[in-house]
């Protein structure tokens, strides 16, 4: 596992799979997707995969089969706000030059999650960012994807902010609120909150479970290859190429496409 600071990831990640090791490194699996594709020189028979472990939790697993059902109908927008508040000047996550800021740290998620739920991938991102004047970190960040056929992402970040975190998905005939959609506790039930027009609020609890752990259990499994991984260095190379063109469009101030490949 390996949960070094974001400029580590690429570097150790490789030595270890050139060592013979599987690794599951923590996300964003890199800086930037062109350093991410570094891993595709990794030894085939070697496991590598980005630890969202969202992905694995049953709440999401659960909410993308009620959304493939049709409950809320044909869904239109994700929408994620995710805050805390760190100004700690020798905490990783705001050092610029090793890949500090709020879209690497958690910018990743909402981007993570809408891919997960619409089984697509944005055509276009924009975004707006305020950096922080001595760490000169993204400390918020606001961004809109595109994922065509009327499908969109929204959502805002900060590290600077009060600690805070919810997701709503919004189809057209109702709503899935989701009260802690990443940081879901293993020690109590992980709740949403399904809405649709004309009937009663239904409060979902699913059972106490840990996320990490079935992250972990997934990987094992794929690794003993009594499944097959869902989650490969492709897929990370296409979450960064998202962030990669949100940054872009920090710079251009307009719409940027996002690269395929």
């Amino acid at each position: 596992y390996n949960p070094l600071p974001n400029h580590l990831h690429v570097p150790l990640t490789l030595a270890a799979a050139k060592a013979g090791k599987h690794v599951l490194c923590e996300k964003p699996i890199a800086i930037t997707a062109k350093e991410a594709k570094l891993l595709l020189k990794a030894p085939r028979n070697v496991l590598i995969q980005e630890a969202f472990m969202v992905r694995h939790n049953p709440q999401w697993i659960e909410i993308r089969k009620l959304i493939a059902k049709g409950t809320i109908g044909r869904v239109q927008s994700v929408h994620m706000m995710f805050s805390y508040h760190l100004v700690d000047p020798k905490n990783v996550r705001n050092l610029a030059d090793i890949g500090g800021g709020g879209l690497l740290d958690i910018g990743c998620y909402p981007v993570t999650l809408a891919r997960f739920i619409y089984g697509a991938e944005p055509l276009r991102v924009t975004g707006t960012f305020d950096r922080d004047p001595k760490f000169k970190t993204d400390r918020l960040m606001s961004g809109l994807a595109d994922f065509g056929k009327a499908r969109h992402l929204s959502f805002i970040i900060s590290t600077q902010g009060a600690p805070y975190q919810k997701t709503v998905i919004m189809g057209e005939v109702g709503t899935i609120e989701v009260e802690v959609p990443v940081n879901a506790s293993p020690d109590h039930p992980n709740c949403f909150t399904v809405n649709v027009t004309g009937k009663k609020p239904k409060l979902v609890e699913m059972p106490v479970t840990d996320q990490y752990q079935l992250q972990a259990e997934d990987f094992g499994k794929a690794i003993r290859k009594k499944t097959k991984a869902p989650y490969d260095v492709a897929d990370a190379i296409k979450n960064m190429h998202i962030l990669d063109a949100f940054f872009r469009s920090e710079k251009s101030g307009k719409w940027e496409v996002v690269k395929q490949g």
